[in-house]
């Protein structure tokens, strides 16, 4: 016999802030640097861990979405405040 689950734990986690591992300030930078420093940022963290990057590269959101789909690495969170973008990246591998 299972027990029952309470859903609202669930509702609850789903909206919680992502907390990041560690930060990395790309502002100023243009493309392809932020991408670089990603990707080397990433080399030094463990799987699982989050990345939060910040840009005001206009191309970021676009190279962030592709960059993450080709390396396998989750882009699990996307904001804009303005001209500065906000990414959350969790390592895969």
């Amino acid at each position: 016999m299972s027990t029952p689950v309470d859903v609202r734990i669930f509702k609850e986690i789903a909206h919680m802030p992502v907390v990041a591992d560690k930060t990395l300030d790309c502002l100023g930078l243009f493309c392809p640097m932020p991408i670089v420093k990603t990707r080397e940022a990433l080399k030094h963290m463990d799987p699982g861990q989050v990345l939060e990057v910040t840009s005001d590269d206009p191309g970021s959101e676009a190279d962030m979405k592709s960059w993450s789909m080709r390396t396998g690495n989750e882009l699990l969170e996307m904001q804009r405040n303005g001209a500065v973008f906000r990414f959350f990246v969790r390592k895969a591998r």
